[in-house]
């Protein structure tokens, strides 16, 4: 259903100006897709919707372009090249550690950069935590900081 529902979003604010998430529900209903105003919020956040200036002088909302993605991910990988000091893994877990306090600052960056390997984060002041799918994904993501970095 999710899935379905995410994919009329799509096509819907392709079709249609949509000022608001009342207005996509009432769009969506329209279609025979009942839904609540907070999951419609988890929707636009999971489909990374923005709200853009119509020719019309509204906001409307719109899927971020390639563009846009590609710019997202070269400013996250900066933020996390900017702050980690040092990595190392321990089983299926990545430990890094960041300039003082900016461990926040780099578990969110990686938090954002849909890893699929990437379980979760949790950081400190300057210590991250990453929980990784396996050990051998730790390592080889270990591999990849080392290149970005």
């Amino acid at each position: 259903m999710k899935s379905k529902r995410q994919t009329m979003i799509l096509e819907l604010i392709r079709e249609q100006e949509i000022e608001t998430q009342n207005h996509l529900m009432d769009a969506l209903a329209q279609r025979g897709i009942k839904s609540t105003q907070a999951t419609l919020s988890r929707d636009i956040k999971e489909l990374r919707l923005v709200k853009k200036l119509s020719p019309d002088g509204v906001y409307c909302y719109c899927a971020p372009s390639q563009n846009d993605d590609s710019e997202r991910d070269a400013r996250l990988r900066k933020i996390f090249r900017e702050c980690v000091i040092s990595y190392d893994t321990a089983e299926n877990i990545v430990v890094i550690h960041t300039l003082p306090g900016l461990a926040n600052a780099a578990a969110s960056a990686l938090d954002h950069m849909d890893l699929h390997e990437l379980v979760g984060t949790i950081a400190g002041d300057d210590t991250a935590f990453l929980a990784m799918r396996s050990a051998e994904s730790a390592l080889a993501f270990c591999k990849e900081i080392e290149a970005m970095l």
